[in-house]
């Protein structure tokens, strides 16, 4: 239930999932990856390396990382944006909105457990 989802099952929670994320056979983030990875897939809208650097108070180099990274594992695209040349938009992909069901599942399955026991 909400009301029992206290911090300390919040990250009990929180490490479950990255537990079962190092154990599965995909991917390895890092924070940095990881949060421009889901600030891409859960925030609505055009996401571009300024606008994500700006939102997760980091500088574009560490985006242009992250992405380079997201891009090699196909989980994020980049495009020149048509309307500003010096722009560069992020798109999903279906191996990203893959990833993303895999990471719900995961996280309601742990959040499951958690309250259960």
């Amino acid at each position: 239930m909400v009301s029992n989802f206290t911090p300390e099952l919040a990250v009990d929670v929180l490490r479950d999932v990255i537990v079962s994320l190092v154990r599965r056979d995909g991917p390895a983030l890092s924070s940095h990856q990881f949060g421009v990875y889901l600030t891409c897939y859960l925030k609505d809208g055009d996401h571009t390396v300024r606008g994500l650097a700006q939102e997760l108070g980091v500088s574009k180099s560490v985006i242009t990382r992250a992405l380079d990274k997201l891009g090699a594992l196909e989980l994020a695209e980049r495009r020149t944006d048509p309307a500003d040349r010096r722009s560069v938009i992020v798109e999903r992909t279906a191996a990203g909105n893959a990833m993303l069901q895999d990471l719900r599942n995961i996280a309601a399955a742990t959040a499951h457990a958690s309250t259960m026991g």
